[in-house]
């Protein structure tokens, strides 16, 4: 669909989104308790952590099947494998494939909405991911419970039960609460052979005061299903049968408005069977049959000294593969190291004016790669004038390190459907940025250009007359823009985000037909979220995308311009407050786009559900 095919786009670029109910944004992080976007559920199957990105004007969620199935989430034009994840202290790390770092088998209802860390931050709080990091916290957890079900198009049914209880006598001056939730999805998919089955189970335990938070979480996910083409251009119907394990402790403490400290610990296991022709026979050893193991130890902080300050970071991790088909590397298991610091000075200038200069470094090690140092640097001006308004200034510069996935590590080099490469070694980014965030009454605003320089990035790449995808590193340039503007009123939100990305590779002496990643991107990307109260209990939600995409060959369907929506109108009845009925449309033009090339597009879904409240 074009951007100038008539009544989508014309829609998109009158529509408005998100309810007026959170607290304004707070500088500098440009974040709120609400994300920003307007559907915090799907139509097809329940809420998970990606939900929330799915029109994310700071992320692109390139999605197989549901975004919930498989996502590949990019920040400023990075590929999936460049953007990390993190739930309070800890930083989720899957070694296999960055494909699977949104395997969090976490509900939503226990965190809170994501930030998205670039730049210094990124190259501070991050780990093993070069342009951005997708960071949640744990929620504190009130008495209440809600439960959810609903039903679709393609005999699609899903449902959630969700309680949290609030012990009524404190312990030690804490309050210890625990919260519970379980969900099951199942559909025949929009598409022959797309079906899939979902579960999720999770189960946590606070320990709560004024100035700290412990959590002990547990938490089990499986995912099997079915999309055409879903890694591979060959016209083949293949299947993911994926089964995630995460038990994760963490606890913050705070003293003052800059003063904090957070640590926590994590083992997650990925268990991954993915078959290239769901038809074909299984022998007694499936063919991709992955398992990986990850633990890890993080502390963080930040310590206010008056006109000094800084901030520190430090991350140990281990992991260990075991596969049926990634046996060609020199390695299986890996540790890794990170220590960061980041000292800070504050100058007092007229005007309520304070000028910050943050500088710092991060040390980064493996026990099978060379270690890597590198700097950061940023100079922010805030202030504040009267009527609430704040403003913030900065320009900053970071460098950044990680090293490749197993997938791209121990695949053959020169058989199969997925080659890899056993001498790829460290990438490293470069990253220079200025940028201005601004809060004032009703509106809330950010804009930042960027420059980043990635070198020995890890593509995966397609060479004509080869039938197989191969790792091959790329040198590219990515220069960037971006504005995401919000406007809170009562009875409606408004926010609009706008991405403007330029690349260019140098792929060296491989031969390169097309890049399934690294040169699949937007030109141009303009989200544009509304919700609205009309009245009457009646609230209407929206998010919509239109993009102008890089041109690719292996995209078949779509063309290069798309417009794709999705739009909620919910009903809460007066004389039953606890009660919410839905009426939800995903893909509302039925686009077919393919945001990875080659990948089907999934197709319009309609659904229609209830929440019970208690």
């Amino acid at each position: 669909m074009k951007l100038a095919s008539g009544l989508p786009f014309l829609f998109l670029a009158t529509a408005g989104v998100i309810l007026a109910t959170e607290p304004p944004l707070e500088l500098p992080e440009f974040a709120v308790d609400s994300s920003r976007v307007a559907l915090q559920e799907p139509s097809g199957t329940f809420a998970m952590p990606v939900t929330a990105l799915r029109f994310e004007p700071l992320a692109d969620v390139q999605a197989r099947n549901l975004a919930e199935a498989q996502a590949d989430i990019g920040i400023r034009g990075g590929i999936f494998e460049n953007t990390g994840f993190r739930i309070g202290a800890a930083a989720l790390y899957d070694p296999q494939t960055g494909h699977y770092f949104a395997e969090i088998p976490v509900t939503p209802a226990m965190l809170t909405a994501p930030r998205i860390l670039t730049g210094v931050d990124n190259a501070l709080g991050g780990f093993n991911a070069n342009v951005g990091t997708i960071a949640y916290d744990w929620r504190r957890i009130r008495s209440h419970g809600e439960m959810t079900a609903s039903a679709g198009q393609y005999d699609s049914y899903r449902g959630s039960l969700y309680e949290g209880v609030v012990a009524d006598a404190p312990v030690a001056g804490r309050t210890f609460a625990a919260d519970a939730e379980v969900s099951r999805s199942i559909s025949d998919g929009s598409v022959p052979y797309g079906d899939h089955r979902f579960q999720r189970y999770n189960v946590r335990l606070q320990l709560a005061g004024a100035t700290s938070q412990t959590d002990l979480f547990a938490g089990y996910q499986a995912k099997f299903f079915g999309w055409p083409n879903l890694y591979t251009p060959f016209g083949s119907n293949e299947t993911e049968n994926l089964k995630t394990v995460l038990v994760a402790l963490n606890h913050r403490l705070e003293w003052g408005p800059g003063d904090w400290f957070e640590a926590g610990v994590f083992w997650r296991r990925n268990r991954d069977n993915y078959a290239f022709n769901r038809f074909a026979p299984v022998g007694p050893v499936p063919p991709f049959l992955h398992t990986t193991w990850t633990n890890g130890a993080s502390i963080s902080g930040h310590e206010d000294l008056g006109t000094w300050a800084f901030g520190f970071n430090a991350a140990v991790l281990a992991d260990d593969l075991k596969s049926t088909s990634l046996i060609y590397g020199g390695f299986h298991t890996r540790t890794y190291a990170k220590l960061g610091f980041t000292p800070e000075k504050y100058w007092l200038l007229g005007n309520r004016c304070r000028l910050t200069l943050r500088t710092g470094i991060t040390y980064d090690d493996t026990n099978r790669d060379g270690s890597a140092v590198s700097p950061l640097v940023e100079l922010a001006l805030d202030g504040t004038r009267s009527g609430g308004r704040a403003r913030r200034l900065y320009f900053s510069y970071a460098k950044s390190t990680q090293v490749p996935t197993y997938t791209a590590l121990n695949s053959s080099p020169n058989a199969g459907l997925f080659r890899g490469n056993p001498n790829l070694g460290r990438s490293t980014s470069h990253n220079l940025e200025l940028g201005r965030d601004e809060t004032q009454g009703a509106w809330q605003t950010h804009v930042a250009v960027f420059y980043r320089r990635d070198d020995r990035l890890v593509d995966w790449t397609f060479q004509q007359g080869v039938t197989a995808r191969t790792a091959n590193a790329v040198d590219l340039d990515t220069v960037g823009a971006e504005a995401v503007v919000r406007w809170s009123m009562p009875h409606y939100e408004i926010i609009v985000g706008y991405t403007f990305l330029h690349k260019s590779a140098d792929y060296g002496p491989a031969t390169v037909t097309a890049s399934f990643y690294a040169l699949n991107f937007p030109k141009q990307r303009l989200t544009v979220a509304v919700v609205a109260r009309l009245g009457g209990g009646f609230e209407l939600r929206m998010d919509n995308q239109a993009r102008i995409q890089e041109g690719n060959p292996l995209r078949t369907m779509g063309g290069s311009r798309a417009v794709i929506s999705s739009l909620g109108l919910f009903y809460r009845p007066p004389l039953a407050r606890n009660l919410d009925l839905s009426l939800q449309v995903d893909n509302l033009w039925n686009s077919s786009f393919q945001t990875v090339p080659a990948v089907p597009a999934a197709r319009r879904q309609i659904s229609a559900g209830m929440t019970c409240r208690w």
